[in-house]
């Protein structure tokens, strides 16, 4: 689309996805409006922090993504505390709760995503806590002084990184996981056991291939009975079970969902005037095999908004940025390289006993990720081969003798 059709941008959603496309689009030149409209009421933030390190307390103000004068200098139309309540597509218009109407040239949705909830009886959302939002961080920093044991629903990223945090301050964890190892969704067999005995050794308790089926109050805490039929007390509950992509806005508007609002190579959706981007989008990418795929990361929110802003802005290309990902869990640093959808060998280097080495993904002998523990310069390596196109082979990857980055063309 040439953006000299364009003098109004609207953005749904105020996240690392939203914000960025507006920073994008001014650094493109767009001189038209542009208006994000955001649901919570404080100034775009951070979202890794929070489960990475606890608020030093609730009034923490440290996370903003950009400060306020970005906004009043950008010229830059920021509703924050402010609902989007149903699309207008025959008018092109973002209906507000309240029925204030915003009009649109394009808009962007960057609804993102939140928290799932399992079906566990008596499990009551509004007494347990989760870890999605700026105010959801400052509830767990308000608790931390009377907790002495926490039983967290989920091993994926934010489950363990809560649960490492937790046992940095002595408090006891129980980490229920319904699958068999940890992060299964994106993690190899070998990173997951490797990660099982990080955290084994940090005191976690680990109950794989275990849920919760009733949750119950108990005194100030509650009492838990798992699958396995024990029982299990706690102070609180952390629910960490995955998310769910916000599709509502676009559902009602008619736009195709499937696990996401469906976008095409360039984030389009099926109406040529609405793009979806970051943790609400199902997209086409070159590094995840067939059919669409949805990424919850704030790489993937930053480039598709920079992909977007470009095509805005008359430079249309195909959204193909390779994938990572990061987590920090105690002392241990995990980066991720690439997707490793249909991997079928890996090999490690490095020293795992050691904390400090990276899993070599492959699929049909092809390098197509690699997983790094406390190792940032096989992460960066990793990055830029994978990107390119380069495969290195197994026996090579595994030999510590091997320097990595002379396996890069200069070109690359």
């Amino acid at each position: 689309m040439n953006g000299t059709a364009l003098s109004r941008v609207v953005i749904v959603g105020a996240g690392h996805a939203g914000v960025e496309t507006a920073a994008a689009l001014r650094q493109h030149g767009f001189a038209g409006s542009i208006t994000i409209v955001g649901e919570e009421p404080d100034l775009p933030y951070q979202r890794p922090p929070l489960s990475k390190e606890f608020l030093k307390s609730v009034e923490d103000t440290s996370l903003p993504l950009k400060g306020e004068a970005f906004y009043v200098t950008g010229d830059i139309d920021l509703r924050l505390g402010t609902v989007a309540e149903r699309i207008d597509r025959d008018r092109r218009a973002l209906v507000l709760a309240g029925g204030e109407r915003i009009p649109y040239d394009h808009l962007v949705l960057a609804t993102g995503a939140r928290n799932r909830f399992p079906p566990v009886q008596g499990l009551d959302p509004s007494r347990v806590l989760e870890l999605r939002t700026l105010a959801h961080a400052r509830a767990l920093t308000a608790r931390l002084p009377d907790l002495r044991r926490v039983a967290v629903i989920g091993g994926g990223f934010i489950g363990l990184e809560v649960a490492a945090l937790l046992r940095q301050r002595g408090i006891e964890v129980d980490v229920l996981e319904a699958a068999g190892r940890l992060m299964g969704r994106v993690l190899s067999p070998a990173m997951s056991d490797a990660f099982r005995t990080f955290h084994e050794e940090m005191g976690t308790r680990l109950r794989l291939g275990t849920v919760a089926s009733e949750i119950a109050p108990r005194g100030d805490g509650f009492a838990l009975t798992l699958s396995d039929g024990q029982a299990l007390e706690a102070d609180a509950v952390v629910v960490a079970a995955g998310v769910v992509p916000n599709v509502e806005l676009a559902a009602a508007a008619g736009l195709a969902i499937d696990n996401g609002v469906v976008v095409d190579a360039l984030l389009l959706t099926c109406d040529p005037a609405i793009s979806a981007i970051g943790d609400c989008a199902a997209h086409p990418n070159p590094y995840g095999g067939d059919g669409p795929i949805r990424l919850e990361s704030v790489q993937n929110a930053v480039d598709q908004g920079k992909c977007v802003a470009a095509r805005l802005t008359g430079d249309a290309r195909a959204y193909d940025a390779l994938p990572w990902f990061w987590s920090h869990q105690g002392p241990i640093k995990l980066q991720i390289a690439g997707l490793a959808t249909g991997a079928d060998e890996t090999v490690t280097r490095g020293d795992p006993a050691g904390g400090r080495f990276s899993v070599f993904v492959y699929r049909e002998g092809r390098l197509i990720a690699v997983e790094s523990v406390n190792s940032p310069a096989d992460h960066m390596v990793a990055r830029r081969l994978i990107a390119a196109g380069l495969s290195v082979p197994p026996a090579v990857a595994a030999d510590p003798a091997t320097d990595l980055k002379a396996l890069i063309p200069r070109a690359a």
